[in-house]
């Protein structure tokens, strides 16, 4: 069957669509709000493609069955929205340790606690500080179209194959249940033998392998972690992010996801009366784009951070360009869906200062 030149779909389906592309084999959940179109959506298409779907009793079982899945080298997903990924976090934290390629979706919601279901950027620190125990990262990617969550679903995947790690896509209810036209492509030289070096698939013919995430010898921990941390340093270079109108801008303006999408309407606005305002918008929250930053910085820019919450990527912004420069910030609380029109005073009063 040849691949469709264009169809309209909701974020949450493109999630779907980008991860059948990619070659997934097994979807693991449990639902819940506003990710459910993703289980509902995998229970059929994923058996169409010649895979596993589980509804697992719980997201901690979800987690872990990605863990088995994954550590035979199957390429697999899980998906859930902000409490359910909270409930994840330790399997998370094991593959991370064990150093299991993964792909968890969260469309997250408000928060603390059980929230809302409306939209919010509220789990930033979740995603990009580790979220489980221990010193450990996920590369975190963070669509701001329909296109761009089928798009970095399908980079998803090759990245935690690429680095043998958990990647998360940090989408939100806007992302998830808007609906865009969206252009299949299908990604060259997926590789067969992916995993096949490390992958648990039998012992016959070959010396039994381990995965694990526990190093009780003395001094092995520490040479776990230097080994990850290193793995993370080199995925320094993985880092990407969209460039707005920064050329000639007086003022930057840093915006993830869903806001920066929103953002970049208020800065076309602010454009036609004259003023000078470009967008950075970061699509890998880790690694983050610092050197970008900093590189504005010392051409003189000044810089306004928001974000759908109280404040959390703001410091990573201010860590960038902290030799240089500071940044305001301006947040937009969860549970109050944003327009174009709640950024603009915001924008005029950072321009002014």
């Amino acid at each position: 069957m040849s691949t469709p030149k264009r169809i309209f779909v909701k974020g949450n389906e493109a999630i779907c669509h980008g991860a059948l592309t990619a070659g997934a084999k097994c979807f693991f959940g449990y639902p819940i709000t506003p990710q459910n179109d993703i289980p509902e959506f995998m229970s059929a298409a994923m058996i169409e493609a010649g895979g596993q779907f589980v509804q697992a009793e719980s997201e901690v079982a979800a987690a872990n069955m990605l863990l088995g899945a994954a550590g035979c080298g199957i390429r697999a997903l899980t998906s859930s929205s902000s409490p359910g990924i909270s409930l994840k976090q330790e399997a998370i934290s094991y593959m991370a340790g064990s150093e299991i390629p993964g792909v968890i979706v969260n469309v997250s919601r408000g928060g603390p606690g059980l929230g809302d279901i409306g939209p919010s950027q509220g789990d930033y620190f979740q995603a990009t500080k580790g979220g489980g125990h221990g010193d450990y990262h996920l590369l975190v990617l963070a669509p701001g179209t329909v296109q761009e969550a089928y798009d970095l679903t399908i980079k998803a995947f090759d990245l935690a194959f690429k680095y043998r790690n958990p990647v998360m896509i940090l989408a939100d209810a806007i992302i998830g249940q808007m609906k865009e036209p969206l252009v299949p492509w299908i990604p060259q030289g997926l590789d067969p033998d992916e995993g096949q070096d490390w992958g648990l698939q039998g012992a016959k013919g070959r010396a039994p392998r381990l995965l694990k995430s526990l190093f009780l010898d003395d001094g092995a921990l520490a040479g776990q972690n230097e080994k990850l941390a290193a793995k993370y340093r080199a995925m320094q270079v993985e880092t990407d992010q969209e460039l707005f109108l920064t050329e000639d801008a007086d003022l930057i303006v840093v915006a993830f996801g869903s806001i920066g999408r929103i953002v970049k309407s208020t800065i076309r606005k602010l454009r036609a009366q004259g003023h000078k305002v470009g967008l950075v918008r970061p699509i890998t929250l880790f690694p983050f784009p610092s050197a970008v930053l900093l590189d504005l910085a010392r051409q003189g820019k000044r810089f306004l951070t928001i974000e759908h919450n109280m404040g959390q990527m703001v410091e990573d912004v201010r860590l960038a360009i902290r030799t240089v420069a500071d940044s305001a910030f301006h947040g937009q609380l969860p549970g109050n869906l944003p327009t174009p029109d709640d950024f603009e005073q915001p924008i005029l009063k950072a321009l002014e200062g």
